[in-house]
């Protein structure tokens, strides 16, 4: 198992190398890491939502009946069926937006892992701020890579083979429109 852990660690370590100057080679690796991490995220999400979307689309699916039946029942001045019905609307928008948190969970834990593995390379190294006498930690510009790297998966994500059918998924799935 040791052995594995190595391999990877070499691996990453690769582009920290790329250039001979450390500033650029400490920017190129990030980037690259962050772009792993991106990439990890949004595999692991389109995997979670293919598994899930039958029960995703039946929770959007309760969630807007019971809406709809809760306001019908007030515009019909029922207001005891309107309590009911909208106590359970309330209920299945809780099921929904919970299940889509953990949905959106899946897009992060690859981060904690980036960080971790950078952690005992660059934690006492300052990053300074230019113009303000500042400086930050290596977690700081992971996630300025980071921001960035998910801005140019966002861009790319739809031509990459398991992801895009996995988008393609997403654009027509028209009770999923929150994702």
């Amino acid at each position: 198992m040791a052995s594995i852990w190595h391999i990877v660690d070499s691996a990453l370590l690769v582009p920290y190398r790329l250039t001979g100057q450390p500033v650029a080679d400490y920017f190129i690796g990030t980037f690259f890491l962050a772009l792993l991490a991106a990439a990890a995220g949004e595999f692991t999400a389109a995997l979670v939502f293919t598994v899930n979307r039958k029960h995703v689309e039946r929770l959007d699916r309760e969630l807007a009946e019971s809406h709809a039946l809760s306001l019908a029942a007030l515009q019909a001045g029922d207001r005891g069926r309107y309590a009911v019905l909208n106590r359970e609307a309330n209920d299945a928008f809780g099921r929904a937006f919970f299940n889509m948190v953990a949905l959106s969970a899946a897009y992060l834990w690859p981060v904690f892992f980036a960080l971790a593995w950078m952690q005992p390379r660059f934690a006492d190294i300052p990053f300074p701020v230019p113009f303000t006498g500042l400086t930050v930690n290596y977690a700081f510009t992971f996630l300025i890579c980071y921001l960035l790297a998910r801005l140019t998966l966002g861009r790319i994500k739809h031509r990459l083979p398991f992801l895009a059918g996995v988008y393609r998924t997403l654009a027509g799935c028209r009770d999923c429109e929150g994702l």
